[in-house]
């Protein structure tokens, strides 16, 4: 099943990752991918339902460059400054497809990383998928205004005093702001990452 390769990595997932999120092991979707095993129709249609895709372009009878015929386009954004209307930007550099199952779930946008703030899993030049949510549970990746400037993406940890913003490279430092930092700069969430597409 190669398309079932290309689109975990184009999720940014690892066969370890992809296991959890469907139920089964890490031999299982190896064995899925070297085509040694074959998905029962449940697997099947538990694996389309997660990447959006229909069971047949999974199973390679459908053409890759038509694997759905009925998604909604987002679009993708270069910058977006905190305080302007997601409708008012202007600065959308491409588009990104999504499932309608995706779309039923809320709101979304994509945006283009900068930096190397979120390597190794996301790096400069992919694109996310962002839900547009004002909250996030806890450790949980999020598109986050800072300084009423341009958004950033970090993991969130909330603590009673503040917030902290976290990369996932060590060679970048967490950020804190406190309640008051988070009222009067503003700190505020614009959404959560629901997916990765990696750009090469």
């Amino acid at each position: 099943m190669q398309n079932l390769r290309e689109l975990r990595k184009a999720h940014g997932l690892t066969t370890e990752q992809l296991a959890k999120i469907v139920g089964c092991s890490n031999a299982t979707i190896t064995n899925y991918e070297l085509g040694n095993r074959q998905p029962d129709q449940k697997m099947l249609f538990k694996l389309a339902d997660y990447f959006g895709v229909t069971v047949d372009y999974l199973l390679g009878r459908e053409s890759p460059a038509q694997p759905s015929h009925n998604g909604k386009w987002i679009n993708v954004y270069g910058e977006i400054a905190a305080g302007i209307p997601i409708e008012a930007v202007e600065d959308v550099i491409d588009q990104e497809e999504i499932s309608l199952e995706m779309a039923e779930h809320g709101e979304y946008i994509a945006l283009k990383v900068k930096g190397s703030s979120m390597e190794p899993r996301i790096a400069d030049g992919d694109v996310v998928i962002i839900r547009l949510q004002e909250t996030v549970e806890n450790n949980e990746i999020a598109a986050v205004f800072v300084n009423g400037d341009s958004v950033t993406l970090k993991r969130v940890r909330k603590e009673n005093d503040g917030l902290w913003l976290i990369p996932t490279n060590s060679a970048h430092s967490p950020l804190f702001y406190s309640k008051k930092d988070c009222d009067e700069l503003p700190v505020r969430i614009l959404g959560k990452l629901v997916e990765v597409r990696q750009k090469y």
